[in-house]
């Protein structure tokens, strides 16, 4: 009597955890998935030694090409999340961020262009109060640009 139960009621326990309240209007039917180089490739930004495990605008693009290559797009990848160590050391002359020249000669509005024609929506790590000497204004105007 006690085994019997016991089962129903891990019956019911599963039946219950298995029920989720959720909106039918078709949006996050998947969590958000991507690319992110930080777990990977951390703040590495020397391309002379270590020219494709960089942060770099190449590791972006090869990245990008990969995900519709090896298939990822095709299961519901959809993001390249460009993390830490992007930005160069200042800010350009009129306050708005910039990116490390070296590393990023095509700029992030060229990197972002080529990842959306493969699909892939770009997303970019940007702390607002940021040492760099700038304000908010600035930092947003920077990323409305690209």
């Amino acid at each position: 009597m006690v085994s019997t139960i016991a089962f129903l009621l891990l019956l019911s326990l599963a039946y219950w955890t298995q029920q989720g309240q959720a909106l039918d209007n078709g949006l996050a039917l998947t969590p958000p998935m991507g690319w992110m180089a930080w777990q990977r490739y951390r703040c590495n930004t020397d391309c002379d030694n270590y020219p494709d495990e960089c942060i770099s605008e190449n590791l972006f693009k090869r990245m990008a090409d990969a995900m519709v290559s090896q298939g990822y797009k095709d299961v519901g990848y959809e993001y390249v999340i460009i993390d830490d160590c992007w930005l160069e050391n200042k800010r350009g002359p009129d306050g708005r961020l910039e990116p490390d020249k070296k590393r990023f000669p095509g700029g992030i509005k060229a990197l972002s262009d080529y990842v959306s024609e493969r699909f892939c929506l770009s997303t970019m790590y940007v702390v607002l109060w940021d040492y760099k000497q700038g304000g908010v204004q600035q930092t947003l105007t920077s990323l409305a640009s690209w």
